[in-house]
């Protein structure tokens, strides 16, 4: 399945298909934009003639759709309209269908169907384009952009088609000193968008800049959006795209959705469109499928052909019932049967089972965290054991597993490391999975995920819109390559993960983040009382991310103590408990680790000694 097809911001587009019209370019258009496009024939007649006389009429249309609906992108509705009033028939339709875009051309199907701009445009049931034909090549797209949704919708239909250069022009007016700030949430997503050629280009006339750009850069389309404002200018087309459809040589397509232009662009930020068509073309692009990565054998030759190491470090922590498994699991088909793993390696945060026992057993090394770069301390938390794992590790990429999966497969392994290898400009990979959990005796298929849910992903939300399609931003199956990954700053507890996924996306940008879908997992259910306190350092820890970029503290030491509420027979108290999140700097800014990585990775005898379990 190609990206286009994968790109959810337009799934379905309506495309009438109108009696004795030429319907060519909207439908061309339709085919090359959704992967579902649902043809609804109507047959007009005078307003003073008997509707019984379309009948014929809508018989040959009929055989015209079904020619026309071959196929399995393409599909008509059974029932053909016949009408003198086709605008409220073909509304109706729009309620049923639900289509993400109504396409109509703009000379042949407005003009047999007795219908102008004005009459679509003005309060649009949907998001509607009108096409000015005929469509020969979309190789070339110039997206003139000021802002406001109609520029959204403009922008995300060109990159549905995938062009092979897609042109945004972003126009200044002089004098206006406004003019700018409608563009801002596009610019703002433009930033991650290398695929977009973003220019400027300051005038005091919009419609003669948008036509010599069109001639320079020999559009194949422009695609623009109609007047924000209807109530500022006569038509609802808006005079620019009037001479645009007018003048310019190529096929113009003018979009109006249906949202409403904000009350003041002056006063508008980021829009929730904006970080939408971003958002979805992340998700697009960048979501996976374990199961893509099974050919295990392609996954080595990719690591040969590039000439990478990989490491898998296990953080573990009193997980004697399932470290055993998930070691031998692992090591039996990643590294014995395809040599696809370099090393793997136990992390342990001191654990007083015989986790350790076991996973020397099963032959692979084992270090305590709290016994690593002495010099620089022992921190409680997982956050330390991944960020000391750098340090004894010595793969190009990292790979992280949690110990405690009850249905251990390769998969979550190869799943993290295979897009890294298939796309090299991917820096961070973050699993997901459905998260049934066992509760006593009984398995909750759709339970768990309450932090990520009530915590980590409202704040995301609210604070990082951008990541906001990350599905689990919480989940501990994670990968990333060495050189991102020494550049990250970690946090010692249960905001690791929140802190790493933020730092990526501000050093490297949300295209070098993936997801991978694992399919399942399995796992022990945690107390309310501990998904509290993780909630609570989640917190704290994107508080602090926006402390660094406000430059500006937000949290007081004092904030750092949770009050527990207890119960006994007699009555409620409160006991403290400190859960700060401390913060270790990227490992790249580690005398010991600089020195380590300079004198020779491979050189084993440098490499710290795993802990002694005699």
């Amino acid at each position: 399945m190609n990206k286009k097809t994968l790109f959810a911001s337009l799934r379905r587009i309506l495309a009438p298909v109108v009696h004795g019209c030429n319907n060519d370019a909207a439908l061309k258009l339709a085919q090359a934009l959704a992967p579902e496009v649902v043809l609804v024939g109507i047959v007009r007649l005078p307003d003073d003639g008997s509707l019984s006389a379309g009948a014929t009429k809508a018989q040959e249309l009929r055989k015209l759709l079904r020619k026309l609906g071959r196929g399995e992108q393409v599909r008509a509705r059974s029932q053909v309209l016949v009408t003198s009033d086709p605008w409220p028939e073909l509304q109706r339709v729009i309620q049923i269908e639900a289509p993400d875009l109504l396409l109509l051309d703009y000379t042949e199907q407005l003009d047999c169907l007795g219908l102008s701009p004005d009459d679509v445009l003005s309060h649009p049931p949907c998001d509607i384009g009108l096409v000015r034909g005929p469509v020969q090549s979309l190789e070339r797209v110039l997206v003139p952009v000021r802002g406001g949704p109609s520029a959204e919708l403009s922008l995300r239909i060109g990159l549905n088609l995938a062009p092979k250069a897609l042109d945004a022009l972003h126009i200044q007016l002089k004098g206006d000193t406004n003019s700018n700030a409608p563009f801002q949430a596009i610019a703002r997503v433009l930033q991650h968008m290398p695929e977009v050629k973003l220019q400027s280009a300051l005038t005091d006339d919009t419609a003669r800049t948008i036509l010599d750009r069109a001639r320079k850069t020999k559009a194949d389309l422009v695609i623009l959006g109609a007047s924000a404002r209807p109530a500022q200018t006569s038509t609802a087309l808006g005079p620019v795209a009037e001479r645009v459809i007018a003048d310019v040589p190529a096929t113009v397509l003018v979009v109006k959705t249906r949202r409403p232009a904000p009350a003041s662009f002056a006063d508008e930020r980021v829009s929730a469109g904006a970080i939408s068509l971003l958002v979805d073309k992340w998700f697009a692009q960048n979501t996976f499928q374990a199961d893509e990565f099974a050919d295990l054998e392609q996954l080595v030759e990719l690591k040969r052909e590039q000439g990478v190491t990989i490491s898998l470090a296990l953080p573990a922590l009193n997980e004697e019932a399932t470290v055993g498994k998930v070691i031998r699991t692992v090591k039996r088909a990643l590294m014995d049967q395809w040599p696809l793993l370099d090393e793997i390696v136990l992390i342990d945060s001191n654990s007083t089972d015989r986790t350790r026992q076991i996973a020397r057993k099963a032959g692979i090394p084992v270090y305590i965290h709290q016994e690593l770069l002495p010099e620089h301390g022992a921190r409680r938390g997982k956050g330390e054991a991944l960020w000391k794992s750098l340090f004894v590790t010595q793969g190009d990429i990292v790979a992280w597993i949690d110990t405690d999966i009850v249905n251990i497969h390769p998969r979550f392994v190869y799943g993290i490391i295979g897009p890294m290898l298939l796309n090299r400009d991917i820096q961070f990979v973050k699993g997901f999975y459905r998260r049934p959990l066992r509760v006593g005796d009984k398995l909750q298929a759709g339970g768990g995920g309450r932090v990520t849910e009530l915590t980590a992903r409202p704040l995301i939300n609210l604070f990082y819109p951008e990541l906001s399609g990350v599905i689990q931003p919480l989940s501990g199956e994670y990968g990333g390559r060495r050189s991102a990954l020494e550049r990250c700053a970690f946090t010692s507890g249960y905001g690791v993960e929140t802190s790493l996924l933020i730092d990526i996306y501000e050093l490297f940008g949300l295209s070098a983040i993936a997801q991978v879908d694992l399919l399942e997992r399995v796992h022990h259910n945690q107390s309310l009382e501990a998904l509290s306190k993780m909630s609570f350092a989640i917190i704290q820890t994107v508080m602090r991310k926006l402390e660094r970029h406000y430059e500006r503290a937000f949290i007081a030491d004092v904030n750092k103590t949770m009050k527990l509420i207890r119960y006994e027979a007699g009555g409620y108290y409160l006991e403290f408990e400190e859960i700060a999140e401390m913060e270790r700097p990227p490992m790249i800014e580690v005398p010991e680790y600089v020195a380590r990585r300079a004198g020779g990775q491979a050189d084993a005898s440098r490499s710290p000694a795993p802990a002694d379990l005699a």
